[in-house]
Parts: C-alpha cells; structure tokens; sequence
C-alpha cells in the first residue's frame, strides 16, 4: 500500500520534489516525485485510485478549469492565463454562500497544499498571487449545488449571481474566494468537531469499566443523562471522573496535540520539509511528556505553546498502547507499526483533526490517518477504525450527509487489508437505524457490555459512535446513547461528540455541558490557530518583504525546528 509521500504531488514549482526532512525516516516523506501527464479528474465518489494526487487537488490544491468541472482533461496545449493558487490543506469554506469579494484579501497563496495543475496542466508559478480557490475542485459527489441549496448536475456553470463566480459544491462548500462567512462558518466547524469530542469524552468518563446494569445502578434507569446527574437517591452527588465534574481524559489530551502536530506541519513547509507523520509524531513525543514530567519543562525549545499548558500535565487513564507507542523516537511505518496487536480505539478517538483537512482528497486523509495511528495501534482493526472515523468528519466538513460520509468511507476501505472488521461494524451501524427505536439496547448489540476488555476492539466503539450519530435528536441525545453501555463509554463519546460537532458546528452543542468542560479555552485557542493557519498561513509565516517571517510570534507557538 503506498504511503502518503508516494501520492503528494510536489511543492516547489520545480522538476524535482521537496526533499525529505533531515532527520525524518526513508521512506515516508511527503516528497513523491513530480506527477507528468494531464491530470484525470476525481470520479464522483472521489474513491480510491479515481484519480492521481495532482488532478484531485491532494493537499489543498485545485486541478485546472476542465478537472474542476469533473472533465478529463487533455493533452496540454498552449498555457493559458494562472488559474487561481492552491488552498491550504484545509482552504475549503464551509458556509453556503458565496463570498463577497470585499471580504477578501490577495496575497500569497496559502502553504497548505503543493500547487496543483493549471490549465495547461502544468503548475501555478510560484508568484501567482491570488486567493485560493478552496476545496481543490472537488466536487461534493462532482455536483454543484442549485441556488436554492439542492444539487444540481455535474458540470453547470457557477449561478451567474454568485459574485465570486464559484461553484457551491455539496451542502455550502464554495469553490471561490474565502470570505468572512466561510472562515466563520469553518471555524464554527472546527471547534464543533472537538469540543464534542471533548463533551463525549468527559461525558463517558465516569461510566469507564462499568457494565449498563452498574450504570443504571449508580445514575437510574435512564443512566448517566449530563455531567452534572445524580444518582437515582438525588444524594449521591454529581458524576466525576478524575477528581472534578467534567474532567477530559488522554483521549482529549491526544487530540489536541494532534492538531499542534498538523498546525506544525504546515510552518515546517516553509523550512523545505514536508512531512506530516513526522511532526505529529513529534506532537504525540510531546503529550507523552506530558504523562510523566511534573510540569513544562522550559528547557525544550520545541514546546511551543501546547506543551506549556500545565493542566495537560496528568495522566488520565491512557492506553498502554500509546505509553509504550509514544515512548521512543521511532517513527512507525504501516509494513512495521508499533504494538501490532493493540486493536483498541485510542488511536480513532484522537483522529478527529484528520477529518479537518477539507482540501485534501479523502484517500489521502485516510491513508495519512493510518500511518499516524500505526504509530501506536498497529492492527488494521484499529488503524482502519481510526482512518474511517477521520474520513466521515471530512466528509461532514465538507457538507456530506452523515449516511454519504459514511458510503464514502465504506468505498475507501474496500481496497484496504484487514478492512472486512471495519466494514462490517459500519454496515451494522447504519442497518441497525432502521430495526427499531434508539436505545440503550441496540446500542449494547452493537458494543457488547459483556465481552472481555481483551475482546472489545476500535469497530465497536465506531459502530456506537455512527449508530448514535444517525440517530441522535441534538447533540445531547446521540452523547446520551454514545456513552450508556459497558463498551468503551469514553472512545464512543468522543467518536460521537466529534461526528455531531462537525455535523451541526459549535452552536449545537449544550452550553451547560461546555461551562463544565475542563480546558476549554485552550480547546477553543487551538481550534482558533488551526483555522488561521488553514485560512492564513502564509501570512503568519510566509517571509515578509524583509525576508524574516510575518509573525515571529506564531513561530514561537509553533516551532519549526
């Protein structure tokens, strides 16, 4: 299976690609070499091996005008005018209106992604300037939507009152001009995704090793119903994990520093190295400090501005699996991962950040998804659990229905070994809507309380985690079912937290549960950084007209060394 360098076009306008990082491991820098020919365009379900890395715009970058359309493209003719810069990574707007140009700025295209194809099929220039055109050109099942937000056929033209002259793909995903409604709309997106996660998580907390029966012994018939229930006597006092109401465990604790990686991934471009595994390896290097140091540790230049978090500085019941995966230097590989037979759903549950990167392809978001959970979950059951999950938020981001995202993902795990125990627990998931009502019983047939904890797998929390999502009321509801039964209370609500926040944005979650939430300005710092490098990198780090960098002080956040 090739991995995610062997599928990234390149970055540096050139005939040659971005070396390797220095100290990276051979063989999985994102440096493949440069892609020749006319690009085909994505297929309409943009599954695995529809098109290569430079006509699907992977890593943020947009095909030329007849790939964008979903056309294939011919033999390069003459070279037209620039087509429009790549976007980032993630410079996909998620808002369903199209921008006023007002809104925005020219200047350098954002770093996110290697520069994809121009009309000509050959690359932008490297001093193209201009503002990205977000999503890469993918198409949302390749059709543009109707002016009154339903779909219309692939290939029309942009509605002619679209002022940006863009195409709106999907469920309000825009391919023009980032305006100050989609960075708002994304950046909604963004925190919904992992506050819930982090609501799940702290939800499911209390309930961790706890069979449905003790559940409903301690919190009544109904079972744990918010952070702050009582037991059935009103006098057993509130429900606490770790100490305090609304305490996060290291199923947070990883996802953050998840996006620091990704976020760090994206300075480092500007140093020549692009890799990402790598620096979110370094992240991950970084939270295991966290799991035995008393506190900062202010002679690491590399911290940043994550790892000075003191409240980070606890253990909260972390798998083995990512003590022991996240314990050395070395960097994993998918022919060689870490803990072969750990099949838990740690590594799923921090993977939500994955999903974010709406300017990726989705095979790429898989595939980059899986080798970061090989780092310390190397059975296919969890890494493919964790590349699914990652793969359904991005659809979610990028204006799927869950039921599409979820096809999607069925469609990309086809092609994968190991991947029938994935399959299945999807397929189980969305069947089961459709036998009866939700509760706590369909979801027990879906994670069995009574199975061993040796027994117990990442499919099983992601069933869970779909199940409740499709059927859930409000956020609330789909948490309430995520985390009452005797699985793994704690994967299943962050899984289901992160698919209703990026469904429905921050504004859908409960307000009283987010007063209670542990961390949550630093949660909602790092969404806020995460947006503005996926909006505005290059002008936070992009050399300036002096030639040092933009904001020296983002770099000290993030380090690039």
């Amino acid at each position: 299976m090739p991995g995610v360098d062997d599928v990234i076009a390149t970055n540096d306008n050139t005939a040659g690609g971005v070396p390797a990082p220095a100290d990276g491991p051979t063989g999985h820098g994102l440096t493949a070499a440069p892609a020749t020919g006319s690009p085909r365009p994505a297929d309409n379900q943009g599954r695995t091996g529809s098109a290569p890395a430079a006509a699907q715009g992977q890593a943020g970058s947009p095909p030329g005008p007849a790939a964008t359309q979903g056309q294939a493209s011919g033999p390069a003719g003459p070279a037209g005018p620039a087509g429009p810069a790549g976007p980032s990574l993630a410079a996909t707007p998620v808002a369903g209106h199209a921008p006023d140009p007002a809104d925005s700025t020219s200047g350098p295209a954002p770093v996110g992604g290697p520069p994809g194809p121009g009309p000509a099929g050959g690359t932008h220039a490297a001093a193209t300037h201009s503002t990205p055109n977000p999503a890469g050109g993918q198409g949302q099942a390749g059709r543009a939507a109707s002016p009154a937000g339903g779909q219309g056929p692939a290939g029309n033209p942009a509605d002619p009152a679209d002022p940006a002259g863009g195409r709106t793909l999907g469920r309000g995903i825009v391919t023009g001009l980032w305006g100050r409604v989609e960075q708002q709309d994304f950046r909604s997106r963004i925190r919904g995704t992992l506050l819930g996660a982090a609501l799940g998580d702290a939800l499911g907390a209390p309930l961790a090793g706890l069979s449905l029966d003790a559940i409903r012994a301690a919190h009544g018939p109904d079972g744990l119903t918010a952070p702050a229930a009582h037991g059935p006597d009103g006098l057993t006092g509130p429900a606490i994990a770790h100490g305090r109401r609304g305490r996060v465990t290291a199923a947070t604790q990883l996802t953050l520093f998840t996006v620091d990686g990704l976020i760090r991934a994206h300075v480092r471009r500007d140093t020549g190295a692009w890799h990402p595994p790598t620096d979110v390896h370094r992240a991950y290097r970084r939270w295991a400090a966290t799991q035995h140091d008393w506190g900062p540790d202010e002679r690491r230049k590399d911290n940043g501005w994550l790892a000075q978090q003191e409240w980070l500085y606890a253990r909260r019941d972390p798998a083995r699996a990512c003590l022991t995966g996240f314990g050395d230097d070395v960097l994993a590989t998918l022919d060689q991962p870490k803990n072969p037979a750990a099949r838990g759903a740690a590594a799923a549950a921090r993977s939500a950040p994955f999903g974010l990167l709406v300017g990726w392809e989705p095979a790429l978001v898989l595939q980059l998804t899986v080798e970061c959970a090989a780092q310390s979950h190397g059975h296919p059951t969890a890494h493919l659990s964790a590349g699914a999950f990652a793969v359904i938020v991005h659809g979610l981001i990028r204006g799927d229905s869950l039921d599409a995202a979820v096809q999607r993902a069925l469609g990309l795990l086809g092609a994968r070994p190991g991947h029938q125990p994935v399959t299945d627990a999807l397929q189980r998931a969305t069947a089961a809507v459709t036998q009866g009502p939700p509760g706590p019983g369909a979801v027990e047939a879906l994670s069995p309380g009574d199975a061993a904890p040796e027994a117990r797998d990442a499919t099983h929390s992601l069933a869970v985690a779909v199940y409740c999502a499709l059927v859930a009321e409000d956020i609330a509801h789909g948490l309430r079912l995520a985390v009452n039964h005797g699985g793994d209370s704690v994967s299943a609500g962050a899984l289901c937290g992160a698919l209703l926040g990026a469904l429905h944005g921050e504004t859908a979650l409960p307000p009283a549960w987010l007063a209670e939430l542990e961390g949550r300005a630093t949660l909602l710092e790092l969404c806020d950084d995460f947006a503005l490098e996926m909006t505005q990198g290059p002008t936070l780090h992009g050399p300036s007209a002096s030639g040092s960098a933009s904001s020296p002080g983002w770099l000290a956040r993030y380090p690039s060394g």
